[in-house]
C-alpha cells in the first residue's frame, strides 16, 4: 500500500473508532509494526491524532468538552489565587501609552484589580470591570449593547459595531478552553464574536488562562493559538509552547 493511502486509512480508522492499537493497524494494513509507529508519529506531529502508548486516539478524545457557561457567581472563587497571579502578570504588561481592551470574565477582573494608576485608556465588555476601572481613576469606555445574564458581559450587534471603531495596542481575554487544535474557545456565540473581533482589532492579544483550561474545548472557537500570547500559572505540555504566539508562566523566570 502506498504511504499516502496508508496514512489516510490509519486516520480514517482512528476517527471512526476513536482509538486504535498498533497491533490492530498492523494486522489490517498488513505492514510492519515499525512502519505503523512511524506513521503514527508522522500524524501526531501534524496535530491530526494523539499518539498514546500502544496506539493512538482522535484529537478530541483527550479534550474535555465544556458545553455550558457557568455564571460569574460560580466561577469567581474557583482558582482565585491562580487567577490573581495571572492578573498581576497581565497588569504588568500595560504601559502608559497603551489603548487596551479588557474582556469580561473573572480572570480579566483580577487584571483590573491588580492595575495601578496610569495614563493608559481602557475599553471593556464587562460591567464590573468598567466600574472598577472607573473607581481606580482610569480612563474607561464600555461597549454598548445587550447585557448578558450570568457572565455580565456586553454582547450583540451594537457591541460589535462599537468595538469595530477601536484600534487597540493590547487586548486581554478570557477563555473557557485552550486546545492545540481548536485554539481558544467559549460556549457562547455572541461572546465569541466580541472576543474574536477584539483580537482582530489589537496589535497584540493576551489570553489569561489558568491550568484548568488546557485540554478543554467549548462550542465556539474565537482565535487560533498562533494569534495569542498565553498567560498562565502552570507549565502546560510542550505543544502549547510551539503553537502559541508566546507563552508566559507566573511561577517561572522569563
Amino acid at each position: 500500500m502506498l504511504a499516502d493511502r496508508r496514512l489516510n486509512a490509519i486516520l480514517s480508522m482512528i476517527n471512526n473508532q476513536g482509538s486504535v492499537t498498533v497491533t490492530e493497524l498492523k494486522d489490517v494494513l498488513n505492514v510492519s509494526e515499525a512502519t505503523i509507529r512511524r506513521d503514527l508519529s508522522y500524524l501526531a506531529e501534524r496535530g491530526l491524532i494523539n499518539k498514546v502508548h500502544g496506539g493512538a486516539t482522535t484529537r478530541m478524545i483527550n479534550s474535555q468538552f465544556e458545553a455550558v457557561e457557568r455564571a460569574v457567581s460560580e466561577k469567581q472563587n474557583l482558582l482565585a489565587a491562580e487567577k490573581g497571579a495571572i492578573g498581576s502578570l497581565a497588569a504588568g504588561l500595560i504601559e502608559d501609552s497603551d489603548f487596551v481592551f479588557i474582556d469580561a470574565g473573572t480572570s480579566t477582573l483580577k487584571l483590573v484589580e491588580a492595575l495601578e494608576p496610569r495614563a493608559a485608556s481602557f475599553v471593556t465588555s464587562g460591567v464590573a470591570h468598567a466600574s472598577l476601572l472607573l473607581k481606580k481613576g482610569l480612563k474607561t469606555y464600555i461597549l454598548g449593547g445587550m447585557l448578558k445574564a450570568g457572565t455580565e458581559a456586553v454582547v450583540g450587534v451594537a457591541a460589535l459595531a462599537s468595538l469595530e471603531r477601536y484600534n487597540f495596542t493590547k487586548a486581554f481575554l478570557g477563555a473557557n478552553g485552550v486546545s492545540l487544535k481548536e485554539g481558544l474557545t467559549t460556549p457562547d456565540l455572541e461572546e465569541a464574536a466580541i472576543k474574536g473581533q477584539a483580537v482582530a482589532r489589537a496589535q497584540t492579544s493576551f489570553a489569561l488562562v489558568d491550568h484548568s483550561k488546557f485540554g478543554k474545548v467549548s462550542a465556539v472557537s474565537f482565535a487560533p493559538l498562533t494569534k495569542i500570547t498565553l498567560l498562565t500559572d502552570q507549565r502546560p505540555e510542550d505543544g502549547y509552547f510551539l503553537a502559541a504566539q508566546h507563552l508566559e508562566i507566573t511561577n517561572e523566570n522569563h
